[in-house]
């Protein structure tokens, strides 16, 4: 694209490390450079774009990317504009820009194009999904193809930008998939206390863009929105077998379950037939959910292989509340199942329908606790050594989202 330069000449420059540059006359035009330069195929997309007046202020600077404008901000002077993320590889830009300065203008515009390389690690989900409604519990999840490398991370979580209605403080945490619950290295945000209910979030990872490795960069961004629903709480004590529905603050339900009874510890020292204790959050469900004992086969002690309906999960060691399909009379009087939360029929089936995932559930009374990497069972884990797992090492405070 030629430039336009009103009062002015121009001189261009080559390579996308240089700058394309008005000259300013002697009438007093002031000088506008643009950086990357024009005609520039090779351009750095985490060098951004840059554009500066000399002799004058900027009152006019337009970033185009397929039609839609680029967002930047203008420094306090108005001498100095700066794209606010990085670029997506392999696009081409146009750049258009005004100074004024002694009663002159020079306008310039530009076109360059950022190279193409882009990194083998990519976003592979960001959770929750699109306009899901979820519980006051839950979590957000950055999860990649590969683990992220950790001289990339800092400029990896300061690309991800948090809304909600509600300003909410929280931390990110970097997970390795060993600590992810299905196995994808992770980034995941949790806020200090449960979201307020019925508010919205929006969650944009600009990653596009940014240094990945030595020459590869973040291929394209990813936005998710969802909402916060009403404030589920779930308390489950195995010493009364109760367990209490609550919904904002008010009791919704109750009923006698059956909790684990315990009996099989096993080689990692785990008793896996007792329930874990602590704060756990409803994750997926299951109209009809196939259960097995961990560590055992066909032909075992304790072997069962059962077709269980109305399962809703609460963690990654097979705990769910589910349908009662053995003896009834345990329910509400004593602890028969093999660690999950056994409830009458009528009731697993109103509580699948009716919970959302990221709902707090909360279990007392055993002897085993929930380990913080067991299924979504961050709210076992203190807030503030939560956000010692952050590389920027301290906590965020979601933006207010107005639209």
């Amino acid at each position: 694209m030629a430039l336009v330069l009103g009062t002015a000449t121009a001189c261009g420059g080559g390579g996308g490390g240089g700058g394309t540059t008005s000259k300013g006359g002697d009438d007093g035009s002031p000088k506008v450079t643009i950086s990357p330069a024009n005609g520039a195929g090779d351009a750095r997309p985490d060098s951004g774009v840059t554009v500066k007046a000399a002799g004058g202020t900027l009152s006019q600077v337009s970033v185009k990317l397929r039609n839609a404008e680029v967002p930047g901000r203008l420094s306090a002077d108005k001498t100095e504009w700066r794209s606010t993320w990085t670029l997506v590889p392999g696009a081409r830009y146009q750049v258009s820009a005004t100074a004024a300065g002694k009663g002159k203008n020079t306008t310039a515009t530009s076109a360059f194009r950022t190279v193409r390389a882009t990194a083998a690690t990519k976003i592979t989900n960001v959770i929750p999904s699109e306009n899901e409604t979820v519980g006051t519990g839950m979590p957000v999840f950055v999860q990649f193809s590969k683990p992220v490398p950790e001289k990339a991370r800092a400029a990896v979580e300061r690309g991800i930008e948090i809304s909600s209605t509600t300003p909410t403080e929280g931390a990110w945490r970097w997970l390795a998939p060993n600590e992810s619950f299905n196995g994808l290295p992770s980034a995941v945000f949790r806020p200090r206390h449960p979201w307020k209910p019925r508010q919205r979030v929006s969650v944009t990872v600009h990653y596009a863009g940014l240094k990945i490795g030595d020459s590869v960069f973040g291929d394209k961004d990813v936005t998710r929105r969802f909402r916060i629903g009403d404030s589920h709480t779930i308390n489950v004590n195995a010493s009364t077998h109760k367990l209490v529905v609550k919904k904002n603050g008010a009791t919704v339900r109750r009923w006698g379950v059956s909790l684990g009874a315990g009996g099989d510890r096993q080689a990692d020292g785990i008793d896996h037939l007792l329930t874990t204790s602590g704060v756990h959050l409803t994750m997926d469900r299951s109209r009809l959910e196939r259960m097995r004992p961990p560590g055992k086969k066909k032909g075992d002690p304790g072997w069962y292989d059962e077709q269980v309906p109305w399962a809703t999960r609460i963690s990654n060691s097979g705990e769910y509340i589910h349908q009662n399909m053995d003896d009834p009379t345990c329910l509400g009087n004593r602890n028969c199942s093999h660690g999950c939360v056994r409830s009458p029929a009528d009731a697993a089936q109103w509580f699948y329908h009716w919970s959302y995932r990221g709902d707090l559930v909360t279990i007392t009374g055993t002897k085993r606790s929930l380990q913080w990497t067991n299924g979504w069972g961050y709210w076992q884990m203190s807030f503030d050594k939560w956000a010692k797992g952050s590389v920027l090492g301290k906590p965020v405070t979601t933006a207010a989202l107005t639209r």
